[in-house]
């Protein structure tokens, strides 16, 4: 199993694609602007089918190819509590990059908290963690000891909170109930930033120490 990382504009987005070399199947990461063109032609170097596109959250910065994908068939899974932001982004105007298109996009298939599901033959489980948005999910993937999170949590430091439906105190919240109850060795993938882990997060993590 492959993970890759493609920081992607326009504000340096993280989107991840998950890959399993042997039946030549992949999964995304959230979908950021160039995802599509970007990750299109990973899957064709390496081979690979992409099987569904996984939405960490719905804000702009990371759904600004949602629409590119849903329109090729790709399935896609998100939280029901940000379906609105991906159906109908220019909501969102006021707190993007001024002038950039974000076309309204889908969702195939809603997750819930606590949801088991298979990702490429690997038991994941979707963790509800809101609080940088209503919708946002972090999912945990217990045998490869990983964990993408968007951007409830980053290496030292936190989603913001001061964008509307936003709070700090339900942020907090869904850290030490959701992200910080998985094992300390676990690897966080993040919507931004490099990876960590959650005990380093626990340990050091100057906004909310576990």
């Amino acid at each position: 199993m492959e993970i890759l990382k493609f920081e992607l504009p326009p504000i340096g987005t993280n989107a991840y694609l998950l890959l399993n070399e042997a039946s030549r199947k992949a999964v995304l990461f959230d979908a950021p602007l160039e995802a599509w063109s970007t990750f299109s032609r990973v899957l064709k170097d390496k081979k690979c089918e992409l099987e569904a596109l996984y939405l960490t959250h719905g804000h702009w910065d990371h759904i600004l190819d949602v629409a590119k994908f849903a329109k090729q068939g790709v399935k896609i899974y998100g939280h029901r509590e940000d379906e609105c932001l991906i159906r109908s982004p220019a909501r969102m105007a006021d707190f993007a990059v001024p002038g950039i298109e974000i076309s309204p996009g889908r969702v195939d298939h809603f997750l819930e908290d606590g949801d088991q599901i298979e990702i490429l033959g690997n038991l994941a489980e979707v963790r509800h963690v809101p609080g940088h948005s209503a919708g946002s999910i972090l999912f945990f993937l217990p045998g490869l000891r990983v964990s993408f999170s968007g951007d409830a949590i980053f290496a030292g430091s936190i989603g913001r909170t001061d964008f509307p439906g936003c709070s700090f105190e339900l942020l907090a919240k869904s850290i030490r109930e959701k992200i910080y109850t998985l094992p300390d060795e676990t690897i966080i993938y993040p919507g931004h930033g490099p990876e960590t882990t959650v005990g380093e997060e626990k340990r050091n993590n100057p906004f909310l120490r576990g």
